[in-house]
């Protein structure tokens, strides 16, 4: 007797398109900028996006690979000893 087990489909997509697709106001707004940010972001194709139909949405993926893109990493400061 074999088991059968439960597979996910296998979808077409990329890996950074999968998951939840949120409105271009919906990306702003977790940026915290203005709706022309994302758009410009999208025109000069710094982020990915889909088209759905005339609509476009940007994967939630996407949007926190930009911001992990864009992360700076503080600087520490290591005390060195004085030579006597």
């Amino acid at each position: 007797m074999t088991r059968k087990t439960k597979q996910e489909p296998n979808s077409l997509l990329p890996e950074l398109a999968q998951g939840r697709l949120l409105t271009v106001e919906e990306a702003a707004e977790r940026l915290n900028t203005s709706v022309r940010f994302p758009r410009r972001l999208i025109e000069e194709r710094r982020i990915a996006f889909i088209h759905v139909g005339r609509n476009v949405r940007i994967p939630e993926a996407a949007l926190e690979a930009f911001i992990a893109a864009g992360l700076v990493e503080p600087i520490t400061i290591t005390r060195r000893r004085r030579a006597a």
